[in-house]
């Protein structure tokens, strides 16, 4: 259903509130850029922050900007299925073309009860489904097993991977074949990924470099490896920027940089410290995002 490179887009605040005028100036830049998909409210987004209302707000928005000339895929996970539940219908009731959710975190339930809570989003939205597999913030892991059973679902059509492991990618692939999309939720790892049959990225690099993930991800889906790789070595210093902090911290920085949104977040998270800040700069000039001081 969904290929390409697709943006896990932030949310940009005023003052504590949601900026309509900045989120509608970051999708602009996407659409005029070839990004193939907005993703609102996921972890760039900084969803776990949200009310409920804002997530429906800011799902909303997105819809009313993007004006259907791509799809929207909302984030609607939670650790609690009936919140995911939710989530996902509101979502679909605000206009959006499908959800991406979470496994549940904090709570680390078995690989039954992930399944079991999957089915249940799927069972009650009837709406198509992505599957969000990252250990590294949930403290559980999806494992290719209970992937395969949850393709094999009515709803279930993708995966985003952020495991950080090929390995887990082709044993995905091996087992599901074409009953499932797949996508890097690792910019820096999109091209392997694609090598061995995913089809786009969910993206935070997109947040900055629209084209120039778009561009990459066309090549790979088009089979022009070397122009894949050659885009792939340009956009790498600037992946690995994004990432000197927790995400969304730098993105959120870069974007400001850039004149798109105010460098405002939610606690826990706090603006970009000093000396990472110099980092991400200096790698935004170097790409040409930035002119010299």
């Amino acid at each position: 259903m969904f290929s390409g490179s697709m943006a896990a887009i932030v949310t940009p605040f005023r003052d504590g509130r949601i900026d309509a005028e900045a989120l509608e100036r970051l999708i602009e830049l996407q659409l005029e850029n070839g990004t193939s998909a907005i993703v609102p409210c996921g972890s760039t987004g900084e969803s776990a922050t949200l009310t409920h209302e804002e997530h429906a707000e800011v799902v909303r928005l997105a819809v009313k900007f993007v004006r259907g000339r791509v799809p929207i895929i909302a984030g609607t996970g939670s650790n609690s299925t009936s919140e995911a539940i939710a989530l996902t219908q509101a979502a679909k009731n605000a206009g959006a073309t499908a959800a991406l959710l979470i496994s549940p975190y904090y709570n680390k339930p078995t690989q039954e009860g992930i399944f079991q809570h999957y089915r249940a989003v799927a069972e009650h939205s009837r709406f198509p489904l992505i599957v969000y597999n990252i250990p590294g913030r949930t403290a559980s892991k999806i494992e290719a097993t209970t992937i395969a059973r949850l393709a094999a679902l009515d709803g279930i059509v993708g995966l985003k991977d952020a495991t950080g492991s090929l390995d887990e990618v082709q044993e995905v692939i091996r087992l599901c074949g074409d009953q499932i999309e797949v996508y890097s939720g690792d910019d820096s790892l999109t091209l392997p990924i694609m090598a061995v049959g995913g089809v786009g990225v969910i993206s935070v690099v997109a947040n900055v470099a629209p084209k120039h993930s778009a561009d990459m991800v066309s090549a790979c889906l088009n089979g022009d490896w070397e122009t894949a790789r050659r885009l792939h070595y340009r956009l790498l210093p600037l992946i690995r920027g994004l990432f000197l902090e927790t995400n969304p911290i730098p993105v959120k920085a870069a974007v400001a940089m850039m004149g798109l949104c105010r460098d405002e977040l939610r606690l826990p998270l706090l603006a970009m410290s000093d000396g990472p800040r110099a980092k991400l700069r200096s790698v935004m000039v170097d790409f040409g995002l930035l002119g010299l001081d």
